[in-house]
């Protein structure tokens, strides 16, 4: 498939330098994603309030709502199809869609989510007992700010400490867009082989997990199919770690940057102000997936035909100046939040929330008590990111401890 339309994200170029400068033609643009599939794409804080706030009859979550992925225009092969058709949360639409987030939400009040907050601190504790025993130079990705996530959703979901790498290796093939389509959809069935098997031993044998009380639901009340709880399963695994493994990356190269602002976080204790400015920031989510037009629709102004794939950037509607003013590219965590669109908008407003945020604040603010003259061990410009437009942060973070070795 070929196109006379811009290319996003464009080669040579970041995504989200992609995104800003295609901001400059109109707050919703009809882009060229990898592959040569055509979709719109909204950069402003103002597009993307409309379409996050979008009713069910306007935008839709059902790929079986874009016609090209079904008329031979999008080849079969298409690295997304796993992400767009998969058949979980975040495909399904009106009733359907609230059925399945009312049994995964009870799980993430924000009074179960606060009741983990000591094993939380505890698995913290323990990463940066190893953190400092590995001494300057250790990267902070996978010691810290990727074993976190992981650790905490694979605990609450019931996934044993031998399949986390695994986890994490099938949750990186499948949201970078220079996978190939043969290793994309590998690392997809291996996943839905894993779940199906994780379901069936919780049936067999349930503990006290989330896992084991989906499977529940699903055999006591007949509420979930099996297709249904490993939809629910795939997309809870990888939201639930890829997004906050980015941001606290993201807020960990923020606070180097802008040392003011790491010391007045320290004295004031405003971790949690740190947290909501960094996902406004730098989201650590390009890209939100697909939504599709039920019907002709304007957006920002912008006119979008019936049956087409739209999407949100949020990292370029974090840095709206016409939101957030000629201050918008600064990192600030004094800035009033009222209007920032980082954890979603309307019905799908991100149900991990809660915990996303005791998460990053507990880990930053612990990482910064424990090691407070932490440096990078690198130029921030040589830092190197994941290969996404769907969710991106650093690979890696090399520090210095600035501690006094024994």
């Amino acid at each position: 498939m070929t196109t006379d339309l811009p290319s996003f994200p464009a080669v040579d170029e970041s995504p989200l330098d992609t995104c800003i400068r295609l901001r400059e033609i109109a707050p919703v643009v009809e882009v060229e994603f990898p592959g040569g599939v055509p979709a719109y794409l909204a950069l402003t804080h103002r597009a993307a309030r409309e379409i996050l706030a979008g009713d069910n009859k306007t935008f839709l979550r059902d790929p079986r709502h874009w016609p090209a992925l079904h008329d031979g225009s999008i080849p079969d092969d298409w690295p997304l199809r796993p992400i767009v058709e998969g058949s979980h949360l975040g495909t399904r639409d009106g009733g359907d869609h609230r059925r399945l987030r009312g049994l995964v939400g009870r799980a993430f009040t924000p009074a179960r989510v606060q009741a983990l907050e000591p094993r939380i601190q505890q698995i913290i504790d323990d990463l940066l007992d190893d953190v400092v025993a590995a001494g300057d130079g250790v990267d902070l990705v996978p010691t810290f700010t990727e074993a976190l996530p992981i650790w905490v959703i694979c605990e609450l979901f019931g996934i044993p400490a031998e399949d986390r790498l695994r986890l994490r290796n099938w949750t990186a093939t499948l949201v970078s867009h220079t996978t190939p389509p043969e290793a994309a959809m590998a690392a997809q069935n291996d996943l839905q082989a894993f779940l199906h098997e994780l379901v069936e031993r919780k049936r067999r044998e349930p503990g006290d997990d989330l896992t084991s009380g989906l499977v529940q639901a699903r055999d006591e009340d007949d509420k979930l199919t099996t297709d249904e709880l490993v939809g629910l399963l795939w997309l809870m695994l990888i939201a639930g770690h890829e997004t906050t493994v980015h941001l606290l990356g993201y807020a960990i190269m923020a606070l180097a940057r802008n040392p003011d602002q790491l010391r007045l976080a320290k004295a004031e204790d405003r971790w949690a102000d740190v947290v909501e400015e960094t996902v406004r920031y730098r989201h650590s989510v390009m890209m939100v997936g697909f939504r599709f037009t039920a019907q002709d629709v304007t957006v920002a102004g912008v006119p979008i035909p019936k049956g087409e794939a739209v999407g949100v950037a949020f990292q370029a509607s974090g840095l709206d100046p016409a939101e957030y003013g000629e201050s918008a590219d600064q990192f600030d965590i004094t800035r009033e939040q009222t209007g920032n669109l980082g954890f979603g908008h309307g019905p799908r407003y991100c149900i991990g929330a809660p915990l996303a945020r005791l998460e990053s604040r507990l880990a930053l603010a612990t990482l910064y008590r424990r090691l407070p003259e932490l440096s990078l061990a690198i130029d921030p410009d040589d830092i190197p990111y994941s290969p996404s437009f769907l969710t991106i942060g650093p690979l890696s973070l090399p520090v210095n401890l600035g501690v006094a070795r024994p």
